[in-house]
This record gives C-alpha cells, structure tokens and sequence, in this order.
C-alpha cells in the first residue's frame, strides 16, 4: 500500500516537472519569438543602414539550443507570414518571404539550427560558438542570395551572382562580423550562469 502512494508521488512529481519544464521552455521561446520581432524594428544608421535582427537569430540558437531555438524563428516566420507586422521595417505576409529578400528570412532557420548544433557539442566554447553563428550566416547568405537571383530574374532579368552579392551580402559583413562577436561572448556569459 505504501508503495502504491509512494509510486503515485512519483509519477505526480515527475508530471509536475515536465509541466513546468513545458511551461519554462514555451515562455522563452515566446521570449525569443518577441526579441527576434522587436530587434528587426531597430535600425542602425550606418553608410548601409542594418537591423539587429540576426543578433537575436544568433542569441536564440545559441541560447535555447537546436530545438528551441529553431521554434522560436519559425513561430517567427510564421507571424509574419500570416500577416502580424515583425519583419523589418514592420513588413509582413506572404510577399514579405515570396519576395526578392525572403530567402534571407527563411535563411534564419539555418542560423539556429546550425549555432543550436554548436552549443549542444561545444558548449561553452567561445571561439565554437563564433564559428557556428558564422557557418550559419554564410548558410543564410546563400539561400537568400540564391533566392534573390531567383526571384529578381524571374521579374525583372539581369542579376548576376555578383550583382547580388554586392547589394545583399558585402555592405553588411562587417556589421555581421560585430553582431556575431557580441552574440558569442553574451551566449556564453548567459550559459554559465543560466542552464537551459
């Protein structure tokens, strides 16, 4: 009998964690969803103005790790897809990602999934961490400029690989390279003092 109630405590304990675990990993996935919005509204004014956008992209893989990382884009994605205005310049729907510029967007779910992978195998480890939010921007870089072609040609003609380049990849690498800077040594400052 007693082990019977003591089995019953168990099993309410267990449910008990998981729920807050559910309820813990949902609100910072929230969290992250919100900042990725609100730092895509922020625009720094530079010869080639740039949002802080992909620090928040960068923060989120790093931060919550491949899966919940990830969500937090695509949810993202998704607001924006379905209408809510989170994209730069408070841009949103279907022509916001079918666009010239959309690949870049969808570009983010490669920036998590890749800096997620690099925190769960290197954790902790500045220098891993810079290098997986690089190979995950030059990830994105590729699909949105290869989408940017795609989508350019098919309207207007005449773009070429370096064309593109140019306009969507060049002027902002060295705000990149800062953005990635910054997003590493918070990341690991954030994951030794907070455990997720």
């Amino acid at each position: 009998m007693n082990d019977q109630k003591e089995n019953k405590s168990d099993i309410s304990r267990r449910r008990s964690a998981r729920l807050g675990q559910n309820t813990r990993d949902m609100v910072l996935i929230a969290l992250f969803t919100a900042l990725t919005a609100v730092c895509a509204q922020i625009t720094v004014p530079a010869a080639v103005p740039f949002t802080l956008q992909t620090l928040a992209v960068f923060l989120a893989g790093s931060i919550l790790g491949l899966k919940k990382g990830t969500a937090s884009v695509l949810i993202y994605i998704l607001l924006g897809a379905v209408g809510i205005p989170v994209f730069s310049n408070f841009t949103c729907g279907a022509a916001a990602i079918l666009g010239p510029t959309g690949g870049y967007i969808i570009g983010f779910i490669a920036i998590t999934v890749i800096t997620g992978f690099f925190k769960s195998r290197f954790p902790g480890k500045l220098w891993l961490t810079a290098l997986g939010m690089a190979i995950g921007l030059i990830v994105c870089y590729f699909i949105g400029t290869v989408w940017f072609i795609v989508v350019y040609n098919s309207t207007k003609g005449g773009m070429s690989v370096l064309n593109a380049l140019s306009l969507c990849v060049f002027p902002f690498l060295p705000f990149d390279a800062a953005k990635i800077g910054v997003a590493a040594l918070l990341s690991v400052r954030l994951n030794r003092l907070i455990k997720l």
